[in-house]
C-alpha cells in the first residue's frame, strides 16, 4: 500500500463513519489514528453519546467482525476469553474438548463500562489486547489481527465500579473524551434518528487493507527532532526528574507520578499515524503536540494538592504543551 492509497482509505472511512455520527469530528480523528497506529482506545463520555454505533460503523466501514461485550459485576474471565466443553459421541462413547472462542475473537470489539467489572476478567482483556492470544488450561490460542479494542467509561456514576490500575491504563494508547454535541449537531441528530431511514455503510477496506496502512504508519521516518520533543514531553510529566529534564514547576506540584516510555512510543506511533491520515509522508511536532492529550492524560497520577486546586490532568498536559518546546 503507497501512502496516498492509505490516505485515500483514511478519507473514504470518515466519510463512511460521518454517513451514521453527526459531528463529533475530532473525537473520529483520534480514534483513526489509533486505529491506524495498532493502539487501542479508552472512551469516556456520558451515556447516549453515540459510542456503541461510532465503533460498530467503523467496524462496518472495513468489513471486521465486531463484537460487544458488556461489563457487568457478574462478568468472568471465560466469558469474554472463551472457554472449554466436554463432548461424547453417543456412537463410540469417546468423549473430546472443545474450545469454544469468546466475543474477543473479533476485530473490532466494544468494551462497554468497562470499569463495572471486577479486575480479574479486566486483566483477561487486557493480556488479550497486549498479546494477541488467550490461554486456556495451559493452550494458547491466537487472535486474529487487526485487533482494535475501544473500552468505555462512564465519568458520571461510580458506585460499584472497579477502576482500572495505572498499569492497565497504560495499556490503551489514546483516552478519547466525547463531550456532548453542539446545538447545531444535536438538532440534525433529532431530526436524522426519528425516522425510519436508517444509513447504509459500505465497506471500504478489507483486513488485509487495515493491515498494509498499520505496517506503512511504523515505516513512516520520523526525524530525530520529532523524536526528541516526544522524548523531552514524556520525561518533562516525571516530577522526580533531573534538571536536565526541565520539570515544569506545575508538574512537581501537582504530579505524583508521571508517564512511562509507553507514552513516547504512542507519542511517536500517534504523530506517525495522523501525518498518514493527512496524507503526508514524515511526522512533525505539531503531530507530536496533537496527539499529547488524549496519549498522556490517563498517564499522568496528579496528587492530593492538585485535587485541591481543582487541577486534572488534561489542565496539566496543557502547562506542559506551554512549557516544552519543539525545535526545528
Amino acid at each position: 500500500m503507497t501512502l496516498d492509497e492509505a490516505q485515500r482509505l483514511a478519507s473514504r472511512l470518515r466519510e463512511e463513519v460521518g454517513r451514521a455520527i453527526i459531528g463529533q469530528r475530532q473525537v473520529v480523528d483520534e480514534i483513526l489514528t489509533a486505529f491506524f497506529a495498532g493502539g487501542h482506545c479508552l472512551l469516556r463520555g456520558v451515556p447516549g453519546l453515540a459510542k456503541t454505533l461510532l465503533i460498530k460503523t467503523l467496524a462496518q466501514a472495513v468489513h471486521l467482525k465486531f463484537n460487544r461485550i458488556q461489563f457487568t459485576p457478574d462478568l468472568m474471565p471465560s466469558d469474554i476469553i472463551g472457554t472449554e466443553v466436554i463432548e461424547e459421541d453417543r456412537a463410540t462413547g469417546h468423549r473430546n474438548i472443545r474450545f469454544i472462542a469468546g466475543p474477543v475473537f473479533a476485530n473490532v470489539i466494544l468494551a462497554d463500562e468497562i470499569n463495572r467489572t471486577p479486575p480479574k476478567t479486566q486483566a483477561a482483556l487486557l493480556e488479550a489486547m497486549q498479546e494477541y492470544q488467550v490461554t486456556v488450561n495451559g493452550v494458547r490460542y491466537v487472535l486474529d489481527r487487526p485487533l482494535f479494542v475501544l473500552a468505555t467509561q462512564n465519568p458520571i456514576e461510580q458506585e460499584g465500579t472497579y477502576q482500572l490500575p495505572e498499569a492497565q491504563l497504560d495499556r490503551f494508547m489514546f483516552n478519547v473524551v466525547i463531550d456532548y454535541p453542539t446545538a447545531a449537531e444535536e438538532q440534525r441528530i433529532l431530526a436524522a434518528t426519528t425516522t425510519d431511514e436508517d444509513p447504509a455503510i459500505t465497506p471500504v477496506a478489507t483486513a488485509a487493507d487495515i493491515e498494509a496502512a498499520r505496517h506503512l504508519v511504523r515505516d513512516l521516518p520520523a526525524a530525530s527532532n520529532v523524536i526528541d520533543y516526544a522524548l523531552r514531553l514524556v520525561r518533562a510529566t516525571r516530577p522526580t526528574g533531573t534538571a536536565d529534564d526541565r520539570v515544569p514547576p506545575a508538574v512537581r506540584q501537582w504530579v505524583k507520578w508521571g508517564a512511562g516510555p509507553r507514552a513516547g512510543q504512542a507519542l511517536v506511533l500517534g504523530a506517525k499515524s495522523r501525518a498518514l491520515l493527512d496524507g503526508r509522508s514524515v511526522p512533525a511536532i505539531e503531530d507530536v503536540r496533537a496527539v499529547a492529550l488524549p496519549v498522556l492524560r490517563h498517564r499522568i497520577l496528579v496528587n492530593f494538592q492538585a485535587e485541591a486546586d481543582g487541577m486534572d490532568a488534561d489542565q496539566i498536559v496543557g502547562r506542559l504543551l506551554e512549557d516544552v518546546v519543539g525545535h526545528s
